[in-house]
């Protein structure tokens, strides 16, 4: 029989740690993983990011929760997660797109596979992410945000998001920033799955 300690310990949310050519190179507790700059900074790690459309062909925005760690109250897209050790990508992101907006997700597909990121908020706090991107459909009208995760949302077009993001960028994240001037927008016509 397991003691609660043991359990505790393998119910901690773990990151892929990378080394400097993107191969795994460990894992940390999620917890551990993001400090600030000022304390080290934020090893390099594991994550992804999905941008999830409807039948419409708009795009699902959420905006950060206040008590995020990183970037909170931002707009960004739909969401984002790390992929536990061993966890196909696929399964990680339809994972989080239940957890965080109880999303299903119909189809799954890459959009930026190659895409990294290093960016620190006004406090300090630091992301730093081999980060491919995706984009995912869902059938569902409206999402059931997890309320740490996200505080609010918006269905928009891709041209009202490119609007947005080059009118206000500081009211964006700054993966979203990189994303959508890396041509995100141009992957919305489902490619294929993962």
């Amino acid at each position: 029989m397991q003691d609660v300690d043991e359990v505790q310990r393998s119910t901690v949310e773990q990151v892929v740690l990378l080394d400097e050519h993107g191969q795994p190179s460990g894992t940390a507790p999620k917890a551990t993983v993001h400090r600030t700059v000022q304390d080290g900074g934020t090893p390099l790690h594991l994550a992804f990011s999905c941008h999830v459309v409807d039948s419409q062909g708009r795009l699902l925005m959420t905006r950060r929760a206040l008590g995020k760690v990183a970037f909170p109250g931002v707009w960004t897209n739909a969401f984002c997660g790390h992929p536990g050790p061993g966890e196909e990508l696929e399964a990680a992101i339809r994972r989080r797109a239940r957890q965080e907006l109880g999303l299903d997700l119909v189809q799954i597909w890459s959009a930026l596979p190659d895409f990294a990121y290093r960016a620190a908020d006004a406090a300090g706090m630091e992301e730093n992410e081999v980060c491919p991107v995706f984009m995912a459909q869902t059938e569902q009208a409206e999402p059931a945000p997890d309320p740490e995760e996200a505080d609010d949302w918006a269905w928009v077009t891709p041209e009202d998001l490119r609007s947005a993001v080059t009118a206000t960028p500081f009211a964006f994240s700054p993966w979203m920033n990189l994303q959508v001037n890396a041509g995100v927008l141009d992957n919305i016509a489902g490619q294929g799955r993962v």
